[in-house]
């Protein structure tokens, strides 16, 4: 019987590479939150020159500028011919865990920490109290931790809101506060960066 290729090694891969922008061919500057993927996700791309910021307001960031741009995720990987194996081969399992090795262990940009930031993205609830989610995942394109796997810890932000936020999974929000390259475990996923926020509020589009 001819092998197909294992979808679920294939997931795994894809997210890794749209992680670290090596999937996408081309970002859109503003996408309808129900559009979004692994490889369109929310935010854009970064511009080509860092903006000026006015003091005391948080720089806008993209996802892609999360992601140090000497990593390259399908390092590992190459060679592998993905199309040989099929859900019942034992090397198919051990890809996998290497891929969620590599998924987690995702480095952050250091340049980051400690920088006061705004950034769009989607919620996933770790904790709730009286309505209101007291902690979340925020994460570049839709169904991540919850329809598909995580994307790499470097593309997963823990958030913690200076107040309780009245918002449900998957809803899409600003995010306003400083960004730690603090990593955390949580049921939902690994997260590479730590935000306490000082603000989260309903994404409009745009950058305003």
């Amino acid at each position: 019987m001819t092998k197909t290729s294992t979808p679920r090694v294939l997931t795994a891969l894809s997210m890794l590479l749209a992680g670290a922008g090596l999937a996408a061919a081309a970002w859109a500057a503003e996408p309808a939150p129900k559009d979004t993927t692994a490889t369109n996700p929310l935010g854009g791309k970064p511009a080509a020159t860092a903006p000026q910021v006015a003091a005391g307001q948080p720089r806008q960031i993209s996802w892609e500028e999360l992601v140090p741009k000497d990593w390259d995720p399908a390092k590992a990987f190459k060679g592998i011919d993905l199309s040989t194996l099929d859900d019942g081969d034992p090397r198919a399992n051990e890809l996998l865990m290497k891929m969620q090795e590599v998924s987690n262990n995702a480095p952050t940009n250091p340049a980051l920490n400690g920088v006061e930031v705004k950034i769009p993205g989607f919620i996933v609830p770790l904790e709730e109290a009286k309505g209101e989610v007291t902690e979340f995942l925020l994460v570049p394109y839709f169904g991540a931790c919850i329809h598909t796997p995580p994307p790499p810890a470097n593309q997963i932000l823990h958030v913690i809101p200076q107040k309780g936020a009245k918002f449900r999974a998957m809803d899409t929000v600003w995010v306003t506060g400083k960004l730690q390259t603090l990593r955390n475990d949580s049921m939902m996923g690994v997260s590479g960066y730590h935000v306490k926020a000082s603000s989260v509020t309903k994404y409009s589009g745009g950058a305003k």
